[in-house]
């Protein structure tokens, strides 16, 4: 096994991320599902851009924004994801590279150019999403760096990456060559709809593949097709070594062999928009595990993160996270 260079690596989507706000009047015309998130095309994508006001880009992707807020904790990051050439690709590269995040995917040049998150916020803080993949469906096996995979204590992949073919290649690879190197494999269910999708083969990656699962309440229950919350921490107790799950306003719940800790949400000045909470979640709990902290610990890391980002728009934070997570472990 080679040395330790970073805590974390993540697999996944490298998008960028347009938020506006929107009310709800606009997704009942267009026939949006609140809170969801939806696979479109690139005129798709346009046409309703064109529809909105003023936006907010920045680099984003649920596996990206963790990394990022794993580095404003202060922990050691990398990403894997493809971005284009192009205008975007730039912004999205400058803008994950410049949080300190190692970023070193090689663009394509040619293709579709580099995926859009348009993420309409309404007055009740819910987003929902449209994304274009564009250039992500490009990632392939070969950009899976493994010695970077080898040298990162935690491999983290996304659910939304489960879509396209050859992405799921890379996907299996990266989880490969982490258990190899005797790293430990993470997995966020991303949303309930991409569950939906593909929960036969999430099943299997869980109780196969994956070390520490992250799911919502919501992703949870869909997996296991249950009526309640306990029913689905039940099934999913022993499928992997920890499952980190989280319920809102309720906190979050860590599932370890016969270990159950329930963790209080953090308190929250203002909800503006859940856009990246459980990236944010994963971020906090992920730099806990990884500097050696326990579960209950990590888990209250993980609040914190995700308290500090509902409270703006946008998915990475705007206060000193690293200041508040000192304070709760001296």
């Amino acid at each position: 096994m080679v040395d330790t260079r970073f805590d974390v690596i993540g697999v996944g989507n490298a998008i960028v991320d347009i938020l506006v706000q929107a009310e709800d009047a606009l997704l009942n015309t267009e026939g949006l599902i609140k809170g969801a998130m939806a696979l479109v095309d690139a005129d798709t994508a346009a046409a309703l851009y064109a529809k909105v006001g003023p936006a907010v880009k920045c680099s984003g992707g649920s596996a990206a924004n963790t990394i990022a807020g794993l580095a404003e904790l202060g922990g050691a990051g990398a990403f894997i994801g493809k971005v284009h050439a192009d205008q975007l690709g730039k912004v999205f590269r400058h803008d994950i590279k410049s949080l300190g995040v190692g970023f070193e995917t090689a663009p394509a040049t040619d293709g579709p150019p580099t995926a859009t998150c348009l993420i309409l916020v309404t007055p009740d803080a819910e987003r929902t999403m449209q994304t274009y993949l564009g250039a992500c469906v490009q990632l392939s096996p070969a950009d899976i760096a493994e010695e970077d995979i080898s040298a990162a204590q935690v491999t983290y992949l996304e659910g939304y990456l489960w879509d396209p073919d050859e992405a799921k290649a890379a996907f299996r690879k990266a989880a490969k060559v982490a258990h190899e190197s005797s790293r430990q494999v993470s997995l966020s269910l991303s949303d309930p709809f991409c569950v939906d999708r593909h929960r036969e083969g999430f099943l299997n990656l869980v109780s196969s593949h994956v070390d520490i699962l992250f799911a919502n309440e919501e992703e949870i229950i869909s997996l296991y097709q249950v009526a309640s919350f306990d029913e689905a921490l039940q099934n999913v107790r022993g499928q992997c070594a920890i499952a980190a799950l989280t319920r809102g306003a309720k906190g979050s719940v860590i599932v370890a062999g016969d270990d159950v800790h329930v963790i209080d949400a953090a308190p929250v000045r203002a909800i503006v928009d859940t856009t990246g909470a459980g990236d944010a979640f994963a971020a906090g709990f992920l730099y806990g595990h990884t500097q050696n902290q326990d579960l209950a610990t990590s888990a209250r890391i993980g609040n914190i993160a995700a308290a500090e980002v509902i409270s703006h728009m946008g998915a990475r934070s705007e206060a000193n996270l690293k200041a508040q997570i000192v304070s709760l472990l001296a």
